[in-house]
């Protein structure tokens, strides 16, 4: 299993798909990094045999950002917006949707389960 990024990708997948294992690395970019390197796309996963320099690990790294500090940039960027309390950084903070999506009926994923409502009880008249 090769281990790129601090991430361990699948032997038995395609290379352009074990590298999409890696955050910040998509089908397109995965392409990319992997004709650059000269690595062949439909060959399983690029660390499967041992090479001497590893192209696409260069390539990966002379790419952009990646695992980490893609991870940290993001929060970075969502905690600077709920410091200045936009709309978004409001949206954020509550955990509800962003991007103007309906919260009456969806929203599952982001809301969580539901809270049941709690059936009342009929209160015991009493008898007299």
């Amino acid at each position: 299993m090769a281990r790129i990024a601090g991430v361990d990708l699948p032997r038995h997948k395609q290379a352009r798909i074990a590298l999409t294992y890696i955050f910040g690395i998509g089908n397109p970019r995965a392409q990319r990094i992997l004709v650059t390197a000269n690595v062949d796309p439909f060959k399983k996963s690029p660390g499967s045999r041992r090479r001497r320099g590893k192209p696409h690990c260069q390539v990966i790294e002379n790419e952009g950002q990646i695992e980490g500090d893609l991870r940290k940039d993001v929060s970075m960027h969502i905690k600077r917006l709920i410091d200045i309390q936009s709309y978004r950084g409001l949206r954020h903070r509550r955990n509800l949707p962003t991007r103007g999506q309906r919260t009456h009926t969806n929203a599952r994923t982001r809301k969580g389960p539901r809270k049941g409502t709690i059936a009342g009880k009929k209160k015991a008249t009493a008898k007299t």
